[in-house]
């Protein structure tokens, strides 16, 4: 159904445990070919808290708060038989396959780092569970129970947060009211925050366009601006609420240190332009460029709108890197972004001016050079010289909304985003 909701019934449901630290929304492989649409899985941390609690969340009257240690570990069994029938009333079978977990210890980090860069068999994730003893519930096939160890598993090397706004059941489905305005002053009034607004399409990027109960969800690094940003947006009646930390706009899912290109996971690759692109049916741009691995054709596909401009522009001789997911079929990078390294020169050919008269000459025929009708010199070969480039070195990405849950924006690199309309 939806994993971070999820999240928030399986607090309600623990309502004489605490939240230890920030509820974790982890994102995984985005190649998986049977992913759900965020390939996202959450991790809670419950216990009895010490210290000073900060508020988190709310749920109905209910006020979340997060403690930073916790000095008492509830009994997993336990934990586990009251959050099952949670799994079991929410869960829409036809088309996921949940796994839950409860455990005192998290697996190895590395199942993490496998996870959200290849595929991985669900006996991986069951072997590491097994190996920290935990409790396991699963529906279907249980390959939920992946991504589960994986978030539990995640030992943040970089992170996000996101503060996530839910509807009142009785108006999921219809047409949600927020503020466009609203979300579009985000990015001026909390700097910190990304990926808000798209201003080529003039609509906002943080509401999602399924009739999931999530009314609008912000992202950013700061997770007090995050509470203050969702303060001033204007909207329906906002039932419940939740801060998460998350892997999201990261970019950990991307291998960098690699030998062969395997389908099915997210690479940076560095070359040159091998021929200048092309438009296909359907409105994508490929182009080929060289690689370690041998050539290899990258996509712009349509939904990135005015990002295919930006690699129309590319010339065989650009050296470039690009970062995007590469597809069994047909394969191709799909881009995610790209970095012109360095240019090319282009050369412009034009008629040549006549040597005598100063007039410019015109074509004599096809191979025959050129004549000036005004005297009558010939000349063998054009004008060549250096035109200008569109592109400039530097990083390129596509509009808010068809960015990746997991790729990091240029915002966040420190770097500028180029935008062509």
């Amino acid at each position: 159904m939806c994993t971070t909701f999820l999240a928030t019934e399986l607090v309600r449901a623990l309502p004489d445990l605490d939240v230890i630290g920030l509820p974790r929304l982890v994102r995984l492989n985005p190649a998986v070919p049977w992913k759900t649409r965020g390939n996202g899985a959450i991790c809670i941390r419950v216990g009895k808290g010490t210290g000073r609690p900060r508020p988190i969340g709310r749920i109905g009257e209910r006020e979340i708060l997060s403690y930073a240690r916790s000095v008492q570990e509830p009994d997993p069994d336990d934990v586990l038989d009251r959050c099952r029938p949670i799994l079991e009333r929410w869960s829409q079978l036809d088309d996921s396959d949940p796994g839950l977990v409860v455990s005192s210890r998290p697996p190895r980090p590395d199942l993490y780092l496998r996870a959200v860069s290849e595929i991985i068999a669900k006996q991986d994730a069951v072997n590491a569970l097994h190996d920290v003893d935990a409790k396991t519930y699963e529906l279907n096939s249980g390959r939920g129970l992946i991504g589960a160890a994986a978030a539990a598993s995640w030992s943040p090397r970089d992170r996000t947060y996101e503060v996530l706004t839910y509807r009142r059941q009785d108006l999921w489905g219809s047409p949600r009211e927020v503020s466009s305005r609203d979300v579009s002053l985000l990015d001026e009034r909390f700097p910190s925050t990304f990926n808000n607004y798209d201003a080529l399409t003039q609509r906002p990027a943080i509401i999602p366009h399924t009739t999931c109960p999530i009314l609008y969800g912000i992202r950013g690094d700061s997770p007090m601006d995050l509470i203050e940003a969702q303060r001033s947006i204007s909207s329906e009646p906002v039932d419940r609420w939740m801060l998460f930390i998350s892997n999201q706009g990261t970019d950990d899912h991307v291998l960098r240190e690699w030998t062969d290109l395997a389908p099915n996971r997210s690479y940076e690759v560095e070359g040159a332009v091998l021929a200048s692109p092309r438009t296909v049916p359907g409105g994508h741009v490929i182009f080929s460029m060289s690689s370690r691995a041998g050539p290899l054709e990258c996509a712009a596909y349509e939904p990135s709108k005015g990002f295919r401009d930006l690699v129309r522009a590319l010339l065989p001789g650009d050296r470039v890197k690009v970062i995007g997911e590469l597809r069994e079929q047909p394969r191709t990078l799909n881009l995610e972004k790209f970095q012109v390294i360095s240019l090319a020169p282009a050369t412009v050919r034009s008629n040549p001016p006549c040597p005598s008269c100063g007039k410019n000459m015109k074509s004599a025929g096809r191979g025959q050079g050129y004549r000036c009708r005004r005297c009558g010199t010939v000349a063998d070969r054009p004008t060549i010289s250096e035109g200008q480039r569109v592109l400039t070195p530097g990083w390129y990405e596509p509009p808010v909304c068809s960015r990746r849950h997991l790729s990091k924006p240029l915002k966040r690199m420190g770097l500028t985003s180029t935008i062509v309309v």
